[in-house]
């Protein structure tokens, strides 16, 4: 008997793309959400739909999930993964920089439950993890809207935690410190970009995205009546 689905957000790289590649290692089928179709196609993983969306259009990820359901039945995970991170003096900082940043952190996350969780608590099953960051828990210059957006991530997670806790649908949000990513290269400005590798050479380089792909495995691997609310990890060089 097949497995139960996962929905991935942000699977063309990075920590989504690794979270993939995990669950589906696993034996789950995997829905793959984001722009870069090909990208994702290209690991041809076993039975795996992947599909281009943009997470801020709920009716394109609805779409996207339902005819996911259509072949491998219900949603059981749904990893919110989707984000940017583009860092900037708050008096320079391009104001679109700011909205986008909002808009694909903040309301992705939204898209994406919105689309599963009413069907969740109607089952009494389900766990949604959303993939925050430790600039969700502290904040660090240059980094004050990204910093809001991981805040908010934190705040709406633990908030429907509560209010679904009854229906037995778990939510729970991962918040790494420095990761081997992509993430930082949208950053537009060299001298930000320059000294947060400096910073990064200093703690001897980010986390793996394996190492967060193991915390999400750990999180849903445990009975549907167990909720690990929050995992905060970080290089233990790390000391921000």
């Amino acid at each position: 008997m097949m497995k139960k689905l996962v929905v991935v957000t942000g699977a063309s790289s990075g920590i989504g793309m690794e979270f993939a590649k995990r669950f589906s290692s696993e034996g789950h089928p995997v829905l793959m959400l984001a722009r870069r179709k090909e990208v994702m196609e290209e690991l041809n993983l076993p039975n795996c739909l992947c599909r281009s969306v943009d997470v801020t259009d709920l009716s394109a990820m609805q779409a996207a999930i339902q005819e996911a359901e259509d072949l491998y039945g219900k949603t059981d995970l749904l990893i919110n993964c989707a984000g940017l991170m583009l860092l900037g003096y708050p008096a320079e900082q391009d104001f679109e920089e700011w909205s986008r940043m909002i808009d694909v952190n903040v309301k992705g996350v939204l898209a994406g439950t919105k689309a599963v969780l009413a069907d969740m608590m109607a089952r009494n099953e389900g766990t949604i993890i959303n993939i925050s960051s430790i600039a969700g828990r502290k904040t660090f210059d240059n980094h004050s809207v990204y910093c809001g957006t991981k805040y908010a991530v934190h705040a709406i997670t633990e908030s429907m935690r509560k209010e679904v806790s009854g229906s037995n649908v778990r939510m729970v949000v991962i918040a790494p410190g420095v990761v081997e990513t992509p993430l930082l290269s949208h950053t537009s400005s060299q001298e930000i970009k320059n000294n947060y590798n400096l910073w990064k050479q200093s703690i001897e380089g980010g986390l793996e995205p394996s190492q967060i792909a193991d915390c999400a495995w750990f999180a849903y691997q445990m009975p549907q009546n167990v909720c690990v609310r929050e995992i905060v990890i970080a290089k233990t060089k790390q000391e921000d």
